[in-house]
């Protein structure tokens, strides 16, 4: 059975489902799901749970295996399978084809899955999903849902405000759902169950829609200089405080040490990436700049930090913000940098 996202709390009220997928990429929305159906199911004395990761080298004989353990000892459990990629593979829908056809006792599956492509919708293995338990896919908010969205967050959290209110915080987090959740907590911190103006929010809530460090580090990452320049300057002139940004700079750079360091050890890229919590958005990236950038150019950056670390606190002369200038230039071509100096 397919649900709206909307429509969850109606159906754990009625009783739990032996399975569940919940799909998509928005983060926010899929974890707040998953944790409705986690605090529904404990409530109901599910108290066990069982975590599978699906990567490449999983092995789907896994899900029969745990799921044929569970019914040994008859308690009730919950088996939690991530599948990031969203897709299952010919392997998966084998195994989840065989799971739905033979359900084990007192045991709910819930798969968190990334968006499933269309054609998928269709397969075998989505339609017995479809009918053995509750499928929720999740799409981006936009425009009139969007605004929905943040009106009936802001009252969840003993909030109101005005229509230009609604707008001003809708238009300053640009659609991001985690940004706005964050505000609207910040809002609920700063003045507690009331109404807050258009002013207060104004005031409070960052501007996610224009250049922040995350948006920065980005273009770093993809080698886009003359990007990367622009939102150095356009932070500088929104009047970023330059330990900000060299923290991002000091943070990547260590990580980019870290995850070269392990796989020189041999370790498997996908596993060092799993361990250094590089999800899909930001692989294709990293990959690209361990290639581009040698353990001399990284050692290098955080030798440059620190001199930019010096500068802010008044222990050298210079101007920091040049010193970041030339950070990201040695960051997106360490060829261009060298004829700098």
């Amino acid at each position: 059975m397919r649900l709206k996202v909307e429509q969850l709390p109606n159906a754990l009220q009625k009783g739990l489902s032996p399975v569940y997928l919940l799909t998509g990429d928005e983060p926010l929305q899929l974890g707040e799901l998953a944790d409705a159906i986690r605090k529904s199911a404990r409530d109901q004395s599910y108290g066990n749970r069982e975590i599978l990761a699906v990567d490449k080298n999983f092995n789907w004989n896994e899900l029969a295996f745990v799921s044929d353990s569970l019914s040994i000892f008859a308690e009730k459990r919950i088996i939690e399978l991530r599948i990031p990629s969203g897709s299952p593979g010919v392997e998966g829908a084998k195994a989840l084809l065989a799971y739905c056809n033979r359900l084990p006792d007192e045991t709910i599956l819930l798969i968190v899955a990334g968006k499933i492509a269309s054609s998928s919708i269709k397969s075998r293995w989505f339609e017995a999903l479809d009918k053995t338990g509750i499928i929720i896919q999740v799409w981006p908010l936009e425009g009139a849902d969007f605004i929905k969205w943040i009106q009936l967050r802001l009252q969840k959290r003993g909030l109101q405000s005005d229509a230009q209110g609604v707008q001003l915080l809708a238009s300053r987090v640009e659609g991001n759902l985690l940004a706005a959740a964050q505000e609207i907590e910040k809002l609920y911190v700063l003045y507690g169950d009331n109404f807050v103006s258009a002013t207060q929010i104004y005031d409070v809530v960052v501007d996610s829609s224009r250049y922040d460090v995350f948006k920065l580090m980005d273009t770093v990452l993809a080698a886009d200089l003359s990007k990367t320049i622009k939102i150095l300057s356009g932070l500088k002139a929104e009047g970023t405080v330059a330990p900000i940004v060299l923290w991002a700079f000091t943070r990547d750079a260590r990580l980019l040490i870290q995850i070269k360091l392990a796989l020189a050890k041999g370790q498997n890229k996908d596993l060092v990436f799993k361990n250094y919590q590089i999800w899909d958005k930001r692989k294709q990236s990293i990959s690209q700049t361990i290639t581009r950038l040698t353990d001399r150019n990284l050692r290098q950056i955080l030798i440059i930090c620190a001199k930019a670390d010096r500068q802010i606190k008044g222990q050298e002369s210079g101007d920091a913000w040049e010193t970041l200038y030339s950070i990201c230039v040695l960051f997106c071509n360490p060829a261009v940098y060298a004829e700098l100096i």
